[in-house]
């Protein structure tokens, strides 16, 4: 029986289009919420990605801006992959994975070029800031759902509820029967 409330068990749907402009569905296409998982759950520490990802970009700066010898090639390997290995410390096993996919390896025991350095930083650099807007953009649509509800839920008040109903005349000064309060 719908008695012009909402079910408090409705809830607002997102919906999230794929590549081909149509709403994703499982293969099976019930139209369930996929199994992963928000990106905002994926990044595990947000703080420590954040630092690692802001010592990447300036680290990149620093080997744009002049070339560097065969110690700071090596000691800039190092951090490279040392930093990678922090990051995934604070990320999921699905961006891991992604990561580990993406990253361009070293071989070992050889000394990267400063081209080859300037390319594995650009590339962890970009990949960070995909990541950055992927969070900033799930945040956002959040944001926009959880407006959509409390819209939502002030449309489903009773009239006398509603903006403009009878308290908003109390609330503005006059009382019900034309009196202005006890100091007139």
């Amino acid at each position: 029986m719908n008695n012009g409330y909402r079910n408090e068990e409705e809830q607002p749907q997102v919906l999230v289009l794929g590549p081909n402009g149509s709403a994703d569905e499982n293969e099976d296409g019930s139209g369930q919420e996929p199994e992963e998982r928000p990106i905002t759950e994926m990044v595990e520490q947000p703080a420590k990605v954040m630092r690692i990802g802001s010592m990447i970009r300036q680290l990149l700066e620093e080997v744009k801006a002049a070339p560097l010898d065969e110690a700071s090639r090596v000691r800039l390997k190092e951090i490279h992959s040392s930093s990678i290995k922090e990051l995934e410390d604070g990320l999921a096993p699905e961006l891991v994975s992604e990561l580990e996919r993406l990253s361009l390896p070293f071989t070992e025991g050889s000394t990267p070029s400063d081209a080859e350095l300037r390319i594995a930083q650009a590339q962890l650099v970009g990949w960070l800031e995909g990541l950055f807007h992927g969070i900033q953009t799930t945040l956002f649509a959040q944001q926009m759902a959880a407006r959509a509800q409390l819209e939502n839920m002030r449309k489903a008040l009773p009239a006398g509820m509603a903006p403009g109903g009878p308290e908003d005349e109390v609330l503005g000064g006059r009382l019900p029967g034309g009196g202005s309060g006890p100091y007139l």
